[in-house]
């Protein structure tokens, strides 16, 4: 479990083709000194296991799966990532409830420059939409914002300079593909909801 408050920005210094998955050796300076083998960490988002701690350097792997519904496949040599550790029971809650477990990826349409931050609309995959709510929480890149509007397939967010001077979200422009996570709450409900009608349904027949 995260909480969507970014604590480093990591740097991928390789990638390792392991079949049809990916290892990816990341720098994450001095957040790899509180990381050990078989801990989680958040990379843009993803929930990956940390296999090994070598000075700076952590090394995780990405399944084809993962890659498949995430934006991890286009990491390269040079990308800068959001790095998250796994919260504890003593951690600041200070965004919301993120459990790493991508939706799928969202794409940048506009990115607007304000006199404090900038405001970016992204268009969200149709299936998603269901789950977002105005004002309400979305994990973005693995950063936990606040939905500032909801379109009929878009989000718009406010990038405050904080967000922007310690995440990878200073970085994004039109066209940037972003992994999303939408609250889990939402589908908590939606799955408890389905399950009492088929029930429903099963007693009158």
């Amino acid at each position: 479990m995260f909480t969507g408050i970014i604590q480093q920005i990591g740097t991928v210094e390789r990638v390792i083709p392991e079949g049809d998955a990916r290892t990816f050796r990341i720098d994450a300076g001095t957040l790899a000194g509180k990381l050990s083998p078989k801990d989680s960490l958040a990379v843009d988002g993803v929930c990956l296991t940390v296999e090994s701690v070598d000075g700076g350097l952590v090394r995780a792997t990405a399944i084809r799966q993962t890659l498949a519904v995430t934006t991890l496949g286009d990491l390269v040599p040079g990308s800068r990532v959001n790095l998250e550790p796994a919260a504890t029971a003593q951690s600041f809650l200070g965004g919301h409830l993120v459990q790493g477990h991508v939706d799928g990826v969202a794409v940048v349409r506009s990115v607007l420059p304000r006199e404090t931050g900038r405001e970016v609309v992204l268009e969200l995959p149709a299936e998603l939409m269901r789950y977002v709510i105005d004002k309400g929480s979305v994990a973005l890149g693995g950063v936990s914002l606040t939905v500032a509007e909801k379109g009929e397939r878009t989000v718009r967010v406010a990038l405050i300079p904080e967000t922007l001077e310690r995440t990878v979200l200073s970085g994004w422009k039109e066209g940037t593909r972003v992994n999303v996570e939408t609250d889990p709450i939402g589908k908590y409900v939606e799955n408890f909801l389905r399950a009492a009608r088929e029930e429903e349904r099963a007693d009158v027949r």
